[in-house]
């Protein structure tokens, strides 16, 4: 979902960390976490982005409708640029109390309420805008998350974070982390 994946000059949720794509570390990030219904939005997604040139809100909105047909109430919405974030840099968002939030300077990842959001969200809108109307609580991000948060939008910022995630794997198949 979102945009052409540009800056990098290749589809990010194809992209492979460490040997496993971006789309399918995101999802077992999500499993991880609790997520009962894992979806994802565009390309070779599960879900159609029904709302082509939609940018993020376009996707997040797609994938919502289908939750929404499944049941889910509650939604965690995770960056295919991010697949480098881990559990830990998601708890606070998952323990956060009330409608949802996000952290202060990042958009994405969000936790929410379906209830909470806009009923005039719009594809198109920038996801500040969605994260405000729905109301959600903006928390401090831990500096060290904050990096993997951000993401890879450029090959530089991807080589970067690669070398992290390759040295973070290592140490935890040795025991050292």
């Amino acid at each position: 979902m979102g945009g052409a994946s540009s800056r990098m000059g290749a589809d990010k949720a194809c992209l492979e960390w460490n040997g496993v794509s971006a789309s399918e570390r995101c999802a077992r990030l999500a499993r991880a976490v609790g997520a009962n219904l894992v979806l994802t939005v565009g390309g070779a997604g599960d879900v159609p982005d029904d709302r082509p040139g939609g940018g993020p809100v376009g996707g997040i909105l797609s994938g919502i409708d289908r939750l929404v047909e499944a049941g889910c109430s509650r939604v965690l919405v995770l960056a295919v640029d991010a697949p480098t974030a881990r559990a830990a840099d998601l708890a606070p968002l998952l323990d956060a109390p009330g409608d949802g939030a996000a952290y202060d300077g990042l958009h994405l990842p969000m936790v929410f309420e379906v209830d909470a959001l806009s009923v005039d969200a719009e594809a198109g809108w920038p996801v500040a805008r969605l994260v405000e109307r729905a109301g959600l609580a903006r928390l401090a991000c831990d500096p060290e998350a904050a990096m993997r948060l951000r993401g890879a939008n450029t090959p530089e910022e991807r080589s970067a974070l690669l070398a992290a995630l390759i040295a973070h794997e290592g140490a935890q198949q040795s025991g050292d982390g």
